[in-house]
């Protein structure tokens, strides 16, 4: 086989609050060569999420970090080109682990074959992968919506928090999208069909979202933390559940926030109204994929379900789409295509 180059997008330093450019480094190395059982990959979409400015620093977290001087991680939808293993063929379609670099070798038994007829490729690792199963799990199993109950979700606008919404309202709730700018909460209600959008980038956010919620919120999808969550906390109702899923307002920073510890006002909270917050991670609820699949699939076939992607061409894009991201500035889920 001709040596194939391979452009990878490597951790060059721990970032201290915002990551910047210098914290990247590109590079080009040969394509690694499959062993037995395993197979080479050709990446066509590397998927951008939150998720990985966590794996940027060494701080003790649910998963270890990536090393200085190693490929970035990530979820990619990427083709075989040669394949030493009897559970796929060259050409095949898989949804992969590889991160970001333009070819790797995995593990046969570590893919998921993708069927391009289906649906677009891409929303393996969108409203059909890991974004779309983390919204049908956090809200379905702790958040349990019921009709004519009040759903919150925060950057509903993002692929999370748009298939929350519109889960919710599935299930007969009431959903209340908060996202940035008038452009995102436009999409909420005309896109995505949420019943109502309001702006935090409004001096009068706090306000809006008392007046969106008149009988108080009952599940709160918790996306961003910071400045969102205290608009949201006061308004919680009694027995209001809220799976904690991200915290994008807070990963960037370098030391706690400022103004008075609010703990004790929270722990009274908790106890008073019997509030249940769950941290989660979606591969705590591995075990409902199949269910995942089978319900996205029909919602997304039948209309009830609508998804928008943020597309970036070329790997060497994707360090200023990642810091991009925390910033709020992509709309949708955010992909990079490589090939």
């Amino acid at each position: 086989m001709t040596t194939l180059a391979n452009r990878r997008v490597l951790l060059a330093a721990r970032p201290h609050g915002e990551p910047k450019p210098s914290d990247f480094r590109i590079d080009e190395a040969p394509a690694p060569e499959p062993g037995e059982g395993e197979v080479l990959l050709k990446i066509r979409y590397l998927s951008l999420d939150p998720y990985m400015r966590g794996r940027m620093s060494d701080a003790k977290s649910y998963a270890a970090p990536v090393e200085v001087g190693g490929v970035m991680e990530g979820g990619t939808v990427a083709e075989v080109v040669a394949s030493k293993s009897d559970r796929f063929k060259p050409g095949d379609i898989v949804l992969s682990h590889s991160g970001w670099q333009s070819y790797a070798v995995a593990d046969a038994k570590a893919l998921r074959k993708i069927d391009p007829t289906a649906a677009p490729i891409s929303t393996a690792v969108g409203v059909l992968g890991m974004p779309g199963m983390t919204a049908y799990t956090g809200l379905l199993t702790i958040g349990q919506p019921k009709a004519g109950e009040t759903v919150v979700v925060a950057a509903a606008t993002g692929p999370v928090g748009s298939a929350v919404g519109q889960i919710a309202r599935i299930k007969g709730a009431r959903a209340v999208g908060i996202a940035g700018g008038a452009d995102k909460c436009k999409a909420l209600i005309e896109e995505f069909g949420f019943d109502v959008a309001v702006d935090h980038r409004s001096p009068t956010f706090a306000a809006d979202l008392k007046a969106a919620c008149p009988d108080g919120i009952d599940v709160y999808f918790e996306n961003v933390g910071g400045a969102v969550f205290d608009a949201v906390f006061p308004l919680l109702n009694f027995f209001a559940r809220i799976p904690v899923c991200g915290l994008i307002a807070q990963y960037n920073a370098t030391g706690l926030p400022d103004g008075p510890d609010r703990t004790q006002l929270l722990l009274r909270d908790i106890l008073t109204k019997r509030l249940t917050f769950r941290g989660f991670i979606v591969r705590d609820f591995a075990d409902q994929a199949k269910d995942f699949f089978t319900d996205m699939s029909a919602w997304l076939r039948d209309g009830k379900v609508k998804y928008r992607e943020d597309v970036v061409e070329g790997l060497d894009k994707a360090p200023e789409a990642f810091i991009g991201l925390l910033k709020g500035k992509n709309f949708g889920k955010l992909v990079i295509k490589v090939a």
